[in-house]
């Protein structure tokens, strides 16, 4: 039986329909692939680096065990934004931050870690972290610690292109830490997730900020996934270098069981503690 020529064209396009569809989910899958293995190696949200602030996440390279980072933009071009990921190559000082989205426990360890340490940290919190945890807020700021902005609601800032919904997300923060606390909050800010752009960083410098990314961080904020011990040593003294601005997770349960003794371990490494607002006063 002869096969009309319309059936065999429309088989033959099928077919070529099944192989595109094939080639396409195998390019999707390997871009997934490649993605996560670039994520595993920059510990943060992963992007080329550009050397410039037009990107919209933050992203880490790592080189030798010990040296500074490269980030995506330049230290030199953050600069012109009053906005920072490192400090000086040559001083092996720690500006130990926290970022605080919701409260699970962990905080309190966390605090008494520092204060057994004399350590001065920042801790950029959320809305949430005021609303539901007014009183360890308290406590941070009665053990010296300074409190930065991380928004009111942790939301992607790259995708704000209205100063008054950019302000808004910021004023909020402040207003009901003023009202926890009775002091003024600290003009530091944390884009959440690391996602910026050039716009945003001129309306936080505007608004009297400076923005902090940081040198030096790992995947601590997975709650049905916590690093081990062993991962988290391996990640923040392996890769602690001069000058570093260390992100961690006030959420993270390895981090509260740690601590005590990561500090000890930095200390016997000839590191010692500084604030941001050292670092801000170094910088101008």
């Amino acid at each position: 039986m002869k096969i009309p020529v319309r059936s065999k064209l429309k088989k033959v396009n099928l077919k070529k329909a099944a192989l595109l569809a094939i080639l396409l989910t195998a390019a999707f899958l390997a871009g997934r692939c490649i993605a996560y293995v670039r994520y595993e190696k920059m510990d943060g949200w992963a992007v080329p680096a550009s050397g410039n602030v037009s990107s919209a996440n933050w992203g880490l390279g790592f080189g030798q065990e010990g040296s500074q980072p490269t980030g995506n933009a330049s230290v030199e071009e953050l600069k012109k934004y009053n906005a920072y990921y490192v400090g000086d190559s040559t001083e092996k000082v720690i500006y130990l931050t926290f970022d605080a989205g919701y409260e699970n426990g962990n905080t309190q360890p966390i605090l008494d870690a520092l204060k057994k340490h004399n350590v001065p940290a920042t801790f950029f919190v959320v809305g949430h972290y005021l609303e539901s945890a007014p009183e360890l807020v308290k406590q941070m700021v009665a053990d010296g610690h300074f409190v930065g902005n991380h928004t009111y609601h942790h939301l992607d800032m790259s995708s704000i292109a209205s100063r008054e919904s950019f302000e808004k997300e910021m004023r909020d923060v402040e207003d009901l830490f003023r009202e926890i606390t009775g002091t003024e909050l600290t003009h530091f800010y944390r884009p959440p997730q690391g996602k910026y752009n050039t716009s945003n960083l001129k309306m936080a410098q505007e608004l009297g900020y400076h923005t902090f990314f940081w040198s030096l961080a790992y995947v601590d904020w997975y709650q049905d996934k916590q690093p081990t011990r062993e991962e988290a040593f391996k990640k923040l003294v392996g890769r602690i270098h001069p000058g570093a601005i260390v992100l961690l997770h006030s959420t993270s349960k390895t981090n509260g069981e740690i601590l005590d003794e990561l500090l000890t371990r930095w200390e016997e490494m000839g590191y010692t503690f500084r604030t941001l607002e050292d670092f801000v006063q170094a910088s101008e």
